[in-house]
Parts: structure tokens; C-alpha cells; sequence
């Protein structure tokens, strides 16, 4: 989640941050394109002067996800003959590729050379 941060701009300097006399919430820009400044808590409005408002996130970034292995297999395996190497453990998942009334397609991948191959039933 990003942070908020406001900076006005006026008479060549920058004041950083207004906040609402009511609450103390941070005021940001009306979305409706008035000129005019409301609280993120109470929604309080206020004229803005002769100001310029720059309305800034800053954005951390997640860190990055190393992949150690990517041919980790997390499929089940099932005791069934490839059509292309004759090896008989082949690792499967299912997907419903056709109408909902319709059987799901069983999806196979050889646990030896890699062939892939699916099942209607």
C-alpha cells in the first residue's frame, strides 16, 4: 500500500502536507475538479488559495520471488501407460475445458520423457 503525500505550491515555495482544522486528516484535491482541498477522514471541504497541488504515492515495491527449481512437479502421479515412451506413471490435472454439464478433460504429462496427453472421460 502506497503512501500519501501532498505539496503546495505557493509564492515560489513548497509547504508539504495540509490537514483538516476539523480532524487532523491529510487534505488531497477534489476529484470533481473544483478548486478545493477535502479531508480523507471527514470529507470536510476547503477553498484552495492560489496554490498549486501535487498529490504524490510512493509505492513499495515487493521482493522478488526467486524460483529455484522450476521442473518441481506438484501434480498428483497415476499408474497409466504413455502413449509415446510406454512408461507407466505420468502426472495428471484436470480442467473443465467444455460445457458444465459436460465431463471434466483429464490432463497427463509422462513422469520419463515429458509427452503430453489428455483424456475426455
Amino acid at each position: 500500500m502506497g503512501e500519501g503525500h501532498v505539496q503546495c505550491h505557493a509564492k515560489g515555495s513548497w509547504n508539504n502536507m495540509k490537514f483538516c482544522s476539523h480532524d487532523g486528516g491529510l487534505l488531497v484535491p477534489d476529484k470533481s475538479g473544483k478548486k478545493k482541498l477535502v479531508c480523507i477522514n471527514c470529507g470536510k471541504s476547503f477553498p484552495m488559495a492560489k496554490e498549486k497541488v501535487v498529490l504524490k504515492e510512493n509505492v513499495k515495491l515487493k521482493e522478488k520471488v526467486e524460483v529455484v527449481d522450476s521442473d518441481i512437479e506438484v501434480n498428483p502421479k497415476v499408474d497409466i501407460e504413455c502413449p509415446k515412451c510406454g512408461h507407466g506413471k505420468a502426472y495428471y490435472w484436470s480442467l473443465q475445458t467444455r460445457a458444465a454439464d459436460e465431463g471434466e478433460t483429464r490432463f497427463y504429462k509422462c513422469a520419463k520423457c515429458g509427452h503430453r496427453w489428455r483424456d475426455y472421460t
